[in-house]
């Protein structure tokens, strides 16, 4: 198998507490990955070290084959669970932004996301919802060229309708030649799109699997099963 992502007995760890124990799992290329568990099982830590901004107590993780750098930075586009804009810029400011800041980045298609999620380039940053805040934001990572998309938590905090146009933005501008990884606790809402599925438990990866062969080994969806293991 082609993977773009590798981790080996990799442990992250704050003082006493231990936010990863020794986890180990491959990511494939062209494959959208959801990683799943409550608050404190680890997935914003995971991802941190994924997308660079942390590193590692020991252990190894490869990005393409390379250890966590400048060159990786350049290939991962990452969405946090905050808002990352400056509240004095308009949308169009958020644009030119990301254009100097990211090679990769296609304006182009920023203004399409933009029309698509109904979002007007004149508008402040300070003047938007959370929902329009998190199409915004949204729509500047998948206007990257990356190998790897990371979006933590897309969806949560935000009502139906952005939900909805969220989702669809994601479906309809996954590129397949690249990876997207998101974490999510709202399941039942993002499963449908989960082809590989990652469960963490307390720092460890309880379970990691196929998301269609789940359903059918344990004959319920992804979210009964994430309340059988969390409930």
């Amino acid at each position: 198998m082609d993977y773009i992502i590798e981790i080996k007995e990799l442990s992250k760890q704050y003082f006493n507490k231990k936010a990863l124990n020794n986890i180990s799992i491959n990511i494939e290329k062209g494959k959208i990955i959801g990683i799943l568990g409550p608050n404190g099982s680890g997935k914003t830590t995971l991802i941190k070290i994924i997308t660079g901004i942390l590193r590692q107590s020991k252990g190894e993780i490869k990005i393409d084959g390379k250890t966590p750098g400048v060159y990786t930075k350049s290939i991962v586009s990452y969405l946090p669970d905050r808002n990352f804009l400056y509240p004095w810029m308009n949308i169009k400011d958020a644009i030119a932004f990301y254009k100097d800041f990211y090679k990769d980045f296609d304006e182009k298609k920023a203004y399409e996301l933009l029309d698509f999620m109904k979002l007007n380039s004149k508008s402040k940053i300070s003047s938007l919802s959370k929902g329009m805040t998190e199409k915004l934001n949204l729509a500047l990572v998948l206007s990257r060229k990356a190998k790897v998309y990371v979006l933590d938590e897309p969806i949560a905090g935000v009502d139906p309708v952005a939900r909805d146009q969220i989702l669809n933005a994601i479906i309809e501008n996954y590129n397949k030649d690249s990876t997207m990884i998101i974490t999510t606790h709202l399941v039942r809402d993002m499963e449908s799109i989960f082809e590989d599925i990652i469960f963490l438990k307390e720092g460890e990866v309880f379970l990691a699997r196929n998301a269609e062969e789940l359903r059918e080994e344990r004959k319920m969806q992804i979210d009964d099963l994430y309340k059988e293991i969390f409930g």
